[in-house]
């Protein structure tokens, strides 16, 4: 890990010193400024409307199947999704997914407040990297809304879900933990991305577990995960560990650039895997009994 850090000049925030160029940091304390100062604005202010790198539901309803809430398509640890199609809006008759939580789901809350959190993280990082023109097609990301079911849906009337538009040829880049697939050009752009968003946040954030699908004329990624340095993303986001652990397994790419910031001497610290890792915020349990009794 870093072993020196600093206050940057301008947005005085106190990082570590991958999060300046060698330019930067030779200025001294006081003058140096960090990566996300240099080469724009911060990209930690709330987004108000929809941005370019969006991709949003454009409707307010949605019909599923009977067959399909009984029967989802994706049936997870602790959620299931199903497949829809818009009822209104400029999409109506096109295709939707929506998620929803088992009953009991230690994650549900979590979840329903911090999903659309990463989202809008993510958009605004996306935002920056397509202004790069890496390559000659937009990234977007799907955006969710937490919608009702009817009351006329029986036993899930009145149930909370997001919903957000269906993505075709879905697979996965790279997860929060350091996996990754590079085997192909679309893989090494993501990775890219990833590396990106840890250069321009001044080494405060990564934006990982990138899956989605590819389109004749853009990328779609749904379900990013954000990493922190103060674990403000819920219950996927494992912190500056989980910071470490992705950069034990990146190599730079021809779609990197020599001039990105990342960790020094990273250390792989979770198993890097394809799923999505989760880990809750611990409690300290407190003690029972005064100091030095022994009942």
């Amino acid at each position: 890990m870093d072993s020196t850090m600093r206050m940057c000049a301008s947005c005085r925030r106190y990082m570590p010193r991958s999060s300046y160029s060698a330019n930067q940091f030779s200025k001294g304390t006081g003058e140096s400024r960090c990566a996300g100062c240099v080469h724009g604005p911060r990209v930690d202010a709330p987004l108000t409307g929809e941005v370019d790198s969006g991709r949003y539901n454009h409707s307010c309803d949605a019909y599923v199947p009977g067959h399909e809430l009984d029967h989802p398509f994706a049936d997870g640890a602790f959620r299931w999704v199903a497949k829809g199609s818009y009822t209104s809006g400029s999409r109506e008759g096109q295709a939707c997914v929506v998620k929803w939580f088992k009953t009991g789901a230690v994650f549900e809350e979590d979840y329903f407040t911090l999903d659309i959190k990463a989202v809008n993280k993510a958009l605004e990082i996306v935002n920056r990297f397509n202004l790069l023109h890496i390559v000659n097609k937009p990234v977007k990301v799907n955006v969710p809304a937490v919608w009702r079911v009817y009351e006329a849906f029986g036993k899930w009337a009145g149930q909370r879900i997001l919903c957000e538009p269906f993505i075709q040829n879905y697979q996965k880049f790279n997860s929060n933990t350091g996996w990754n697939d590079d085997s192909k050009a679309w893989g090494e752009v993501m990775q890219a991305l990833s590396h990106f968003s840890y250069h321009v946040t001044g080494g405060q954030f990564v934006l990982c577990d990138l899956q989605g699908g590819i389109y004749q004329h853009k990328a779609v990624l749904s379900d990013p995960v954000i990493l922190s340095r103060n674990r403000d993303y819920g219950v996927t986001d494992l912190g500056p560990d989980g910071i470490s652990s992705f950069f034990s397994q990146h190599c730079c790419n021809n779609y990197c650039r020599s001039s990105w910031a990342k960790p020094m001497n990273p250390v792989q610290i979770f198993r890097p895997v394809p799923g999505t890792t989760m880990m809750r915020h611990g409690v300290p349990t407190r003690r029972s009994q005064p100091m030095e009794t022994f009942y």
